[in-house]
C-alpha cells in the first residue's frame, strides 16, 4: 500500500529481459510538467543500459512553467515498477515506456516534478503512521468528430445518454477497446459507460496506491487519445467543451490505510466513518477553495462549475447527494471511502492528489470538526441559510481559485514554494490572457449597441 515505489536490482534484469522478449525498439521515458501535460524523452533500446543507470539529461528550462533558465539540466531517473509495453507496435517493433522522477545534475530531487512533489506528500502520511491513500477514479471525456483534414469539430460523436448502448452510442466500440487496452497494460478498469451529455463516455478504473492512480491517469490519457485516433475521432478532456451540455470531471475516490485496515470504516459510529474519516473530510472541506485552483486549473474548468449541470458548487458533503463537494459511497468494510466530485481530468494528477492528501492530513493534524452532511438541494435555499449551515460557494472563475491558493499554506505547502510560484505564475498569465480577449459572445451582444 506504501506510495514509495524504488525498484528493487532485480527489476533491472526483468526489464532488459522484457525488452528482448517484446521485441522493444524504442522506449519512451516520461514525465509530467508543471501543467500536467505528458512529456517523453524516446531512446533506441540499445540505450536502455544509459536510462537504466539514470544518465539521461535534458534541458528543463525549454518546458514553459517547468524550471528556470539557471536549472537548464536535468536528469531522468527511471522508476522501473513503471515499465510497460505498449499495446501497439511500429514496423520496426515494439515501443514502451518508464515513468521518470526528474533530479538536478547533483544528485537532488528537483523540486518542480509534479511525482516527487506527489512522493513527498506521500512520505508525510506515512510519517503519521498511515500506510497509504488508495485511490480510484472515475474518468469523464468527450469523443468529438474530425473534419477532411483530421482535425477536432466541436460535434459530438453520438447522440447518445447515461447508459446509453449502440445504435445510439456510436463511440461504443471505441471506448470497449479503451477498455481492453488499459487491462492489457495492467490497469484494470472497474466499468465503462456512456455519459450523460451526447458524445461523453466515463471509464472507472480500480482504486490503487496514490502514486500508482496518478501514474495511470497520465497513461490514461494518452492511452485514450491514441485509441480514439485510431476509430477516426478526437477524445478531449477539456472540462466544458459545450455550453449547453454537462462538463467533464474527474472523481477522485480516496481512503486511507493504517496497520493493513481501512483508517476510515468506524462500524460502530455515525454512518461507519471513523474519527479519522471526518477529520478527512473537514480537511477537505476547509481548503476546498484553494484546492480547486489545483483540481480545477484552467478557465474553462468553472464552466462546469455552475448550476444545473450535475457539478458541485458548494463546499458541502453528504452521504447521497452527488452534487456535493464530497460524498460518501454506501459501500463500507475495506471500500469505505469518500470521493471528491469536482476535480476535472485536465488537472496534474500528481499535484492534485498530493494537494488533496495535504489538505486531508492537515484535518487530522489539527483535529477539525466535521460539519454535519447535507441531504437538501442547497440551490433551493438562500446564501444566509447556507452559511449558517457552514457551507460556502465554490470559486466561480480561476481568478478567485488562484486568490484563493495565494492565502492556503496548507495548499501552497504541498505544492513546495519552487513548484507553487510557476504554477501560480504560469495561472495568473493564463487568466490576464483570456480576461483581455474579446469573445464571440461580446459581439453577439454589444457590437450593434
Amino acid at each position: 500500500m506504501s506510495g514509495n515505489k524504488e525498484p528493487a536490482m532485480m527489476d533491472r534484469q526483468v526489464v532488459l529481459k522484457s525488452a528482448q522478449t517484446a521485441n522493444v525498439r524504442y522506449v519512451r521515458l516520461q514525465f509530467a510538467d508543471l501543467m500536467g501535460s505528458l512529456k517523453n524523452v524516446e531512446v533506441p533500446v540499445h540505450e536502455l543500459e544509459k536510462v537504466i543507470a539514470g544518465e539521461v539529461v535534458f534541458d528543463g528550462s525549454a518546458l514553459d512553467g517547468f524550471a528556470r533558465f539557471e536549472e537548464s539540466d536535468m536528469l531522468l531517473r527511471p522508476d522501473l515498477s513503471t515499465w510497460l509495453v505498449f499495446p501497439w507496435s511500429t514496423p520496426e517493433g515494439r515501443v514502451a515506456r518508464l515513468i521518470c522522477d526528474v533530479y538536478l545534475p547533483d544528485g537532488r530531487p528537483f523540486a518542480g516534478d509534479p511525482r516527487g512533489i506527489l512522493k513527498r506528500s506521500i512520505k508525510r502520511m506515512q510519517s503519521l503512521g498511515f500506510d497509504g491513500l488508495n485511490i480510484g477514479l472515475e474518468v469523464e471525456f468527450f469523443l468529438l468528430r474530425l473534419d477532411k483534414s483530421g482535425h477536432p469539430v466541436l460535434v459530438p460523436n453520438d447522440q447518445g445518454g447515461y447508459f446509453d448502448i449502440s445504435p445510439l452510442d456510436t463511440g461504443e466500440n471505441c471506448r470497449r477497446d479503451i477498455a481492453i487496452a488499459l487491462d492489457s497494460i495492467g490497469i484494470p478498469v472497474e466499468a465503462s459507460h456512456h455519459e450523460v451529455a451526447r458524445g461523453q463516455h466515463e471509464i472507472d478504473i480500480e482504486n490503487t496506491d496514490a502514486l500508482t492512480a496518478a501514474d495511470n491517469l497520465m497513461t490514461m490519457r494518452m492511452l485514450i487519445k491514441t485509441i480514439a485516433r485510431d476509430h477516426g475521432l478526437h477524445a478531449t478532456f477539456m472540462p466544458k467543451p459545450f455550453a449547453d451540455l454537462d462538463g467533464s470531471g474527474l472523481h477522485v475516490h480516496q481512503a486511507l490505510f493504517k496497520n493493513g485496515c481501512n483508517a476510515f470504516l468506524d462500524p460502530s459510529s455515525r454512518f461507519q466513518l471513523s474519527v479519522t474519516a471526518g477529520q478527512y473530510i473537514a480537511g477537505l472541506l476547509h481548503h476546498a477553495q484553494a484546492l480547486t485552483a489545483i483540481t480545477n486549473p484552467l478557465v474553462n474548468s468553472y464552466k462546469r462549475i455552475v448550476q444545473g449541470y450535475d457539478a458541485p458548487i458548494y463546499s458541502a458533503w453528504s452521504v447521497r447527494d452527488t452534487n456535493a463537494y464530497v460524498r460518501v459511497p454506501d459501500v463500507r468494510g475495506d471500500s469505505t471511502r469518500v470521493e471528491l466530485r469536482a476535480a476535472d481530468s485536465a488537472c496534474n494528477p500528481y499535484l492534485a492528489f498530493a494537494a488533496m492528501l495535504e489538505a486531508g492530513l492537515d484535518g487530522i493534524t489539527r483535529q477539525r470538526i466535521l460539519p454535519d452532511p447535507v441531504h437538501h438541494n442547497l440551490f433551493g435555499i438562500s446564501e444566509v441559510e447556507r452559511f449558517q449551515m457552514g457551507v460556502s460557494s465554490l470559486p466561480s472563475t480561476l481568478l478567485q481559485a488562484l486568490t484563493a491558493l495565494e492565502e492556503d499554506d496548507v495548499v501552497q505547502g504541498a505544492l513546495g514554494e519552487h513548484a507553487c510560484d510557476l504554477f501560480e505564475r504560469a495561472k495568473w498569465q493564463e487568466w490576464h490572457a483570456y480576461q483581455s480577449t474579446v469573445h464571440r459572445w461580446e459581439h453577439e451582444h454589444y457590437l450593434d449597441l
